[in-house]
């Protein structure tokens, strides 16, 4: 079927799912459909008025930010499967293996997620008789790229379900929730089951999707490098990854260590975030923010290290190389919704986040990541920064006038 003749056959059904049609009750799914594969028949400029358009609507900016999560996609893929081969002790890595495992493992965490997410809306966009957001597109790959490659299915399902309905329907859908869908749902997770999220058993995965990829020794077990810092009782201890070697820092910085599925490879971070801030869709203020407080908070928790908390003997520059603050930095903290939104405040919010997640991973040794929470927790700030900026702005102006 051609393009044209799709188009023509879509509105030759339409009117089924108007108010009055046989399929009424499916008017959100058609409209849904539709309007994801080409642009809506109807102009805001036949309601009157003249109107001023931004080509970059919300379809294009969660397109461009599915396609700026590629290069993490992919490398997860690689990683899950160079992890597993090591695992099985293989001494030879093929290219197009590794990465078939990784999409075998991943691709059921995928569909679980956008299955049940976009259910979800689509159920609560036809009883509330409006139009289906874009806003799952983009929630329905990250659940899945901020968790453990071999996450249960089950616990994805659910995962999804309550953040959906609890952090983003409940307050009125897309644009209207206050925290980061993506991230409760992986703080559901934790904290609901927290063996499945932590430890040293969940980070490689060991399985053989539909049979393919090597054993792998029963009981097999591996920490991620802030795992191992957490406990090391010497600054000068390596990194070991599996099969005893240890982990360089080029290693850690193309990703190929133990972690969440999408959040191993600061140069694939690096990758999305330059195509996120070119198309103007990420702040580069709040990732710049984030990177400054992770560095300042870094340099003085490493300048007052102690045994006691061992992530203090990592320099500055490392807390950025291990687990997935730079992840939160380019694809979290700049959620447009979610963000402080001024721009003094984007640099409160994002300076905020870097210093909070050095400081849960530094002084919590039972909880060696802190960027999930540290966005968490500066979202639920952004509102008051923004507001006292504003203030701060209106009493600044109010005063000039009085002076002059």
């Amino acid at each position: 079927m051609t393009v044209s003749r799709l188009r023509n056959y879509l509105d030759r059904i339409r009117p089924n799912f108007e108010p009055g049609g046989k399929l009424q009750a499916f008017h959100s799914l058609y409209d849904g459909m539709a309007t994801f594969l080409y642009t809506p028949r109807e102009r805001s400029a036949a309601s009157g008025g003249v109107q001023i358009h931004d080509a970059m609507d919300s379809k294009r900016t969660m397109i461009i930010v599915v396609l700026a999560l590629m290069p993490c996609f992919l490398m997860g893929m690689y990683n899950t499967g160079y992890q597993h081969w090591l695992a099985a002790g293989a001494t030879e890595f093929p290219f197009w293996s590794l990465m078939l495992y990784g999409f075998l493992t991943i691709l059921p965490r995928v569909a679980v997620a956008y299955v049940v997410g976009l259910g979800i809306e689509f159920a609560v966009a036809q009883w509330r008789r409006e139009e289906i957001q874009e806003g799952f597109l983009v929630t329905g790959i990250l659940v899945p790229m901020i968790c453990p490659a071999e996450t249960p299915l089950w616990m994805m399902a659910v995962a999804v379900a309550f953040s959906v309905v609890f952090v983003k329907e409940v307050f009125g859908g897309t644009g209207y929730n206050v925290l980061n869908v993506a991230l409760v749902a992986r703080a559901f997770l934790f904290f609901a089951y927290p063996a499945s999220m932590s430890g040293d058993r969940v980070w490689v995965a060991t399985g053989r999707p539909f049979g393919f990829g090597p054993a792998v020794p029963d009981g097999f077990s591996c920490a991620t490098p802030l795992g191992q810092i957490a406990i090391q009782t010497e600054p000068s201890a390596a990194i070991e990854g599996i099969g005893g070697g240890s982990v360089s820092l080029w290693q850690a910085f193309l990703g190929l260590i133990p972690g969440s599925f999408g959040e191993t490879s600061t140069l694939c971070v690096l990758i999305g975030g330059v195509i996120l801030v070119a198309a103007g869709i990420a702040s580069w203020r709040i990732i710049v923010a984030v990177v400054a407080g992770a560095l300042a908070m870094g340099a003085i928790a490493h300048a007052a290290a102690t045994p006691v908390y061992p992530a203090a003997w990592l320099s500055p520059a490392d807390q950025l190389l291990y687990g997935g603050l730079a992840f939160a930095a380019v694809f979290m903290a700049t959620d447009p919704v979610t963000a402080a939104r001024t721009t003094t405040g984007k640099w409160i919010y994002g300076f905020m986040i870097g210093a909070v997640a050095v400081i849960i991973r530094v002084y919590n040794n039972g909880y060696p990541e802190g960027a999930m929470l540290a966005v968490l927790l500066a979202n639920c700030f952004a509102p008051l920064i923004d507001w006292c900026v504003v203030r701060t702005n209106i009493r600044r102006r109010l005063n000039r006038v009085k002076s002059a």
